[in-house]
């Protein structure tokens, strides 16, 4: 049953984008994916799967070196599920992550800034891919904390391999604003509210927003703020498009003629009292003409005095702000669960077609057993985590709960099996046995 039921999303989010036989290649894949042990890989997926003798090895390699389906169309669907189970705003995030990887003949290989290893004093490069991604935020009944489940990947190439390959380069900021672009138009006129770090708080991602886009960023504490201009002034030429200089954050903060005030936001899964001053302005250098709501808090731990915030939409309390910022977080530990538990970058593949497929598809994935999980298997007892006496505090269950469950169900089930298939793919010639004689003809 869990098993009809994981094929079930599955084919919910991605068989309409796919062949019959490919959709079949992509259960084999998916399902020896979660099954691996160690470094993940197509080879281990088809061992894990029961799959290597009975099918060949190279069937599953063209899947991603030559195949016709497009990571951004697998998203669309996955994205599409998301939307029906939001019943208001759709929350996203956006950040890019370093997959470390080397190799002479991997396309997109490049040296980027390894921000996991690098300090504010010394900076860290490393050879890798570099992928953009953007996440819907979803809340889910096991877990106290919001949970980023990535629909769009983008892969950043570094200036040198775009001049060597004579191909445009683009920054991160215009390929996380192309992602932004296809997920307003997927979702209808729908609320969207995006929330990103100061990295991507930018006039390339910022400029032209639809109005159905709410922007959560942070900004630098020497911003240039302004007011809104004055609709009763007149000068010659041009309507002014900004007011008066205001006070920059950092100046607010010292200054003693406004007030702290004290919040109380859910931040990070628990209450937490916040000091802060707040002023509507614009900042026109990133954000245009907008007005926002700034919000300057004062930070009690660390080297950094104060954080500053903001939102496109002023009408918002401080409380929504902070915590709708530090939603994007969950986008974070998809980046650490990805790569500790489900081989993000593990894949070793050379050409385009197949750089461009294979970690988007283990994202897609990640994105999958989460919705899976949280219709209803959470409760069952297949998903409860082994019994650890000195780990009597845990609260909640996590994506290696998840990952163990899956596991669980298809260990039990051949991949292969048409039973374990809708109507419409049992018939497929993909899953009727083969003679021995057939096979050696394909393996040869």
């Amino acid at each position: 049953m869990h098993n009809r039921k994981l094929r079930a999303v599955w084919e919910d989010c991605f068989r309409p984008a796919l062949t019959r036989p490919g959709f079949i290649s992509l259960v084999v894949v998916l399902s020896g994916w979660v099954l691996t042990e160690g470094t993940h890989a197509v080879t281990a997926a088809l061992v894990a799967t029961d799959v290597a003798r009975r099918r060949h090895w190279a069937s599953f390699h063209r899947f991603f070196s030559r195949g016709t389906w497009a990571p951004d169309v697998l998203g669309e669907h996955l994205f599409r599920r998301i939307l029906r189970a939001q019943s208001c705003a759709v929350r996203v995030v956006i950040d890019d992550t370093l997959a470390v990887k080397k190799g002479p003949k991997i396309f997109g290989l490049g040296n980027h800034l390894d921000p996991v290893r690098s300090t504010k004093r010394q900076k860290v490069f490393a050879f890798g891919h570099c992928w953009v991604v953007l996440a819907v935020l979803v809340t889910v009944p096991f877990s106290r904390r919001a949970w980023a489940l990535p629909v769009l990947f983008r892969l950043y190439r570094n200036i040198k391999d775009c001049e060597r390959r004579r191909v445009p380069h683009k920054k991160k900021t215009e390929l996380a604003r192309d992602m932004l672009d296809l997920v307003v138009t997927w979702s209808a006129g729908q609320r969207i509210e995006l929330a990103a770090d100061g990295a991507y708080c930018n006039d390339t991602l910022a400029h032209g927003l639809a109005d159905n886009v709410v922007f959560f960023g942070s900004m630098r504490p020497d911003a240039v703020l302004t007011s809104l201009p004055s609709a009763a002034e007149k000068c010659g030429g041009r309507p002014r498009k900004r007011g008066e200089l205001l006070r920059k954050p950092s100046m607010l903060a010292r200054d003693g003629r406004t007030s702290w005030s004290t919040a109380h936001p859910l931040l990070y899964g628990k209450v937490t009292r916040v000091r802060y001053k707040q002023l509507d302005a614009q900042w026109y250098r990133a954000m245009g003409t907008r007005l926002l709501r700034v919000i300057v808090v004062e930070c009690t731990t660390g080297h950094i005095p104060i954080r500053v915030f903001f939102s496109s939409d002023p009408a918002l309390s401080v409380e929504t702000i902070l915590e709708t910022y530090a939603g994007r977080w969950g986008i974070e530990v998809f980046f650490r669960d990805a790569k500790q538990n489900l081989g993000f970058a593990d894949s070793q593949a050379r050409t385009e077609s197949a750089v461009l497929r294979t970690a988007p598809l283990i994202g897609l994935l990640y994105s999958s057993l989460v919705l899976w999980f949280a219709d209803g298997i959470y409760s069952d007892a297949i998903a409860a985590p082994p019994l650890r006496p000195w780990y009597r505090h845990k609260r909640g269950l996590a994506f290696v709960d998840i990952l163990r469950a899956a596991q669980r169900v298809l260990a039990r089930s051949d991949v292969l099996d048409p039973r374990s298939y809708s109507d419409d793919l049992q018939q497929s010639a993909a899953l009727r046995p083969r003679s021995a004689r057939s096979q050696l003809d394909t393996a040869a």
